[in-house]
């Protein structure tokens, strides 16, 4: 398992490394906004699933050509901050588990509305034959 914890330990690594220079090194107007909010490893070290999500409204798809812009710049970087004998290839992939997360909150508000919103049948009205 010790293969396991190191892959787990550099996608950690890259994961802070690609978020400071994000927010330092990186001037593109493009990538302003990007929280990188998971890195996942290959076991080799060779690819990089870098998942990401935007702070403000900003559009997905500039967004996304922005990291690409950016890549060849924080794949070398990268490799040479974290001292890795090759540069993992870098894979931006939008994160959506927080919009799915505001849905989901959404539809259970919703359902407690209706919920509130429906006559409760308490059973008061006894029809026991007495």
């Amino acid at each position: 398992m010790a293969h396991g914890t190191r892959t787990l330990r550099v996608a950690e690594r890259v994961r802070e490394e690609l978020s400071t220079l994000l927010t330092r090194s990186v001037r593109d107007p493009g990538v302003a906004g990007v929280i990188i909010t998971l890195v996942r490893m290959t076991p080799d070290l060779q690819i990089a699933r870098v998942y990401y999500t935007v702070a403000d409204s900003a559009d997905r798809r500039d967004v996304a050509r922005g990291l690409r812009r950016a890549r060849p710049f924080l794949r070398r970087a990268v490799s040479e901050r974290l001292q890795l004998r090759r540069a993992p290839d870098l894979q931006f992939l939008h994160d959506n588990s927080a919009e799915q997360q505001d849905r989901i909150a959404r539809i259970f508000d919703d359902l407690e509305r209706e919920r509130d919103a429906a006559p409760s049948d308490t059973g008061d009205d006894k029809t026991d034959g007495s």
